[in-house]
């Protein structure tokens, strides 16, 4: 990319916060001398690019898979045989509702500039769509990519051809560029898809679990109180009361 050809933005930020301490001053932890609790703000102002890093991968599209904490980011490269994951990143939940709303102010700012962006030809609809187990069967997957890198934060930047994003670890006391990706600028759309459609599968799942859970709890209420309405001594209140048979003998006894 040509020097000054993209326009950078911060898009995400995230505060990164480590033992916090409402003093605000750094003491000795009792663990021992040499480990040390302090409260931490840091806010990303720019992003360190490791050499390793710097020169970036060209993805052809991604694959966005949901786990219970993350989600996992596939970046493909399908242009020849053998297709292949060029880089897998590692996107806690909180922060992919950060990207998709940066990817779209991204895409806005470029299509005020540059025009719409071209849509990518439609696949057949009536092509068999293949599950996840074969996709990634006809992938190659290398070793070093199978446990990905991690980012909370990313800057995206575009040229009037493509978009880079830059994937960061926002960490004190330096952020750091993790993963960058370059995709032709009629990718980026279809990319902001994939990343709507995992989030709102995210919701819909959260959202059915909270409902069978309230669903369990009124079962178990309904239950019981079913339970103490088959009880013909529910409202006696000295069913539980092991002296009462011989309190009531006692006092017949006496009456006699």
């Amino acid at each position: 990319m040509p020097p000054g050809a993209a326009r950078r933005r911060q898009l995400m930020s995230e505060e990164s916060e480590q033992n916090p301490d409402p003093a605000d001053e750094t003491e000795r932890s009792e663990q021992g001398p040499e480990v040390f609790g302090q409260q931490v703000k840091h806010r990303q102002l720019s992003a360190r690019v490791p050499d390793a890093v710097g020169r970036g991968v060209f993805s052809t599209g991604a694959i966005v898979l949901t786990g219970g904490t993350e989600f996992v980011i596939d970046f493909l490269v399908r242009m020849a045989r053998p297709y292949q994951v060029a880089s897998r990143v590692i996107v806690p939940h909180a922060a992919m509702m950060q990207l998709i709303r940066a990817l779209e102010d991204n895409i806005r700012k470029y299509e005020d500039r540059f025009g719409s962006i071209e849509a990518m030809p439609k696949a057949d609809p009536n092509a068999k769509r293949p599950s996840i187990q074969e996709v990634y069967d006809d992938l190659k997957l290398p070793d070093e990519i199978l446990s990905g890198v991690y980012a909370n934060a990313c800057i995206i930047g575009h040229s009037p051809a493509e978009f880079v994003l830059d994937f960061v670890t926002n960490f004190f006391p330096r952020s750091a560029v993790s993963a960058r990706l370059y995709l032709s600028s009629r990718q980026v759309p279809q990319l902001l898809k994939g990343f709507q459609h995992a989030a709102q599968q995210l919701q819909q799942r959260r959202a059915q679990q909270q409902q069978q859970q309230q669903d369990q709890y009124y079962t178990q209420r309904q239950e019981e109180s079913d339970k103490d309405a088959d009880d013909p001594d529910r409202d006696d209140p000295d069913r539980d009361d092991p002296d009462r048979d011989d309190d009531v003998r006692d006092e017949d006894e006496e009456s006699r």
